[in-house]
């Protein structure tokens, strides 16, 4: 057994084994102690993503109908950050910000790869792929001397552009699709993913190649990035678990007009009580608690560092409508936080536990603060919109304050427009691209951001876009542009 070895999980899939949950207590206030070394051996990491996660979906942030109990027992056992961010409200940038620890609008990456939906503007340009002149997390730790497996999806480009070009050098599932080709089910028309037996659920097929990868590499250091398709449609699920969740709706009797409300011309779920959706989320946990359960056999759970995110927020105004991100305003697709604000939780060795952090923190910061964690050089010159978090998980050690911005010039599916925001401390503004308008929400008082405070306060108001304008320049972002045959957004 070798000493330290790190886990991080980013959400993507829910339960299929089970573990017990325990409650969370506070971590506190962050204090101000000097950042612990790293450890002295190399530790593993196991990263989990999962995919249209929101920010309510699981249990120990709130949801009473999802049930994920491993999920949450990790939380107990390590930091659950409660306003950790998305570089972007869909999943190709913010998954390439993972990578790269760069923002999307520096990366040109800003929207979902394959997406180009015109309105009264033209949406920006963007590369369809992460450049391969970034050095990826992956590949700095693959240089560190670390094993380096990908599983589930990609998204990051297409022949060329794939995991295996990235750093990793075994992949499994990881293609230029953002969904499950075929569906959930084998048989499956994915080219990195080899049939199973038909009726194979693919949360449970990516979870064991994943375990063999642990186990194969057990006696050296690994990253492991399980990278789940699921929460993402189609909305797909076993038919016993779904049915468990259809009483469970059942017992609940809410009423239909109870259920919905408008984001501008969208519809908007208010209720957390989609039975197939719930069913997927709980594929999740289980594929979480298996993870675990093996790291205690294999004698590795005390060395790893577990990890959990999200790439955008849930999907509520789009697509089946599937989940409800209240308290949080809108879903996947807007910069309201119900499309950018996602769960976060971190366990490890020097980790403190059953902390809660209120500090705002976004996906550019990951690949900084797993390098810092496992010991490697880092890379400033790479990871020029993130900090490393190492010290706050340690030690509590406070982030300088910092602003956090976002570029999404598209339109998106679920209703979004172009767009921009910033984040300064409890103040956040939204600027709309087509006609220049500005919102301003204070977070600490109104985190579903009902109460526009820009014609109250225009001179923040007015502050704020300055600040926003000068980083797009800074980036260099690209803009919308007039639409000389403009159509209706949908």
């Amino acid at each position: 057994m070798r000493p330290h070895a790190v886990l991080c999980t980013f959400l993507a899939c829910a339960p299929l084994w089970g573990l017990p949950g325990r409650p969370l207590t506070d971590g506190g206030a962050p204090s101000t102690t000097a950042q612990a070394l790293p450890p002295s051996e190399p530790p593993n990491v196991v990263f989990l993503f999962v995919d249209d996660l929101g920010w309510t979906d699981l249990g120990c942030y709130g949801s009473s109908f999802y049930e994920t109990p491993a999920i949450d027992g990790l939380a107990a056992e390590g930091v659950r950050f409660t306003q950790a961010y998305a570089a972007a409200p869909v999943c190709s940038p913010t998954r390439a910000s993972v990578l790269a620890g760069k923002a999307p609008a520096r990366l040109r990456n800003t929207d979902w790869f394959g997406g180009r939906r015109p309105g009264p503007l033209l949406p920006a340009d963007y590369d369809p792929q992460l450049a391969l002149e970034e050095e990826t997390l992956a590949e700095r730790m693959r240089d560190g001397g670390y094993r380096t497996g990908f599983f589930g999806k990609w998204h990051l480009g297409g022949e060329g552009f794939g995991p295996l070009e990235q750093g990793f050098e075994r992949n499994v599932a990881g293609w230029r699709a953002g969904s499950p080709a075929g569906g959930y089910f084998a048989p499956w028309t994915n080219p990195a993913l080899e049939n199973g037996p038909d009726g194979e659920y693919l949360p449970e097929r990516l979870t064991a190649d994943a375990l063999a990868f642990m186990e194969e590499f057990r006696e050296e250091p690994f990253l492991l990035y399980l990278s789940y398709y699921s929460v993402h449609t189609p909305l797909q699920a076993k038919p016993d678990r779904v049915e468990h969740y259809r009483e469970k709706k059942r017992a609940l009797g809410v009423a239909e007009e109870d259920l919905w409300g408008r984001e501008r011309r969208r519809k908007v779920r208010l209720v957390q009580e989609h039975a197939v959706y719930a069913a997927m989320v709980e594929a999740v946990d289980r594929s979480v608690a298996a993870l675990l359960t093996r790291l205690e056999e294999l004698e590795l759970a005390e060395e790893t560092i577990v990890m959990l995110f999200s790439d955008n927020g849930g999907l509520s105004t789009s697509e089946g409508h599937p989940t409800s991100n209240l308290p949080l305003r809108a879903g996947k697709g807007w910069l309201y936080e119900g499309g950018i604000r996602e769960p976060l939780i971190v366990r490890g060795p020097g980790i403190r536990r059953g902390a809660t952090d209120d500090t705002p923190v976004i996906s550019s910061d990951l690949a900084p603060t797993l390098l810092e964690l496992c010991g490697l050089p880092a890379a400033p010159r790479q990871h020029l919109d993130g900090l490393s978090l190492a010290g706050l998980l340690r030690e509590g050690t406070a982030l300088a304050d910092r602003p956090l911005y976002w570029h999404y010039p598209h339109y998106g599916n679920q209703g979004g427009a172009p767009s921009g925001a910033i984040r300064v401390g409890d103040l956040k503004l939204i600027e709309w691209y087509e006609d220049g308008k500005l919102e301003l929400f204070d977070l600490a008082r109104d985190p579903g951001e009902q109460q526009d405070l820009a014609r109250a306060r225009p001179a923040q108001a007015a502050a704020l876009a300055a600040r926003l304008q000068g980083w797009r320049e800074g980036v260099g972002a690209l803009m919308p542009r007039p639409n000389p045959n403009p159509v209706e957004a949908r």
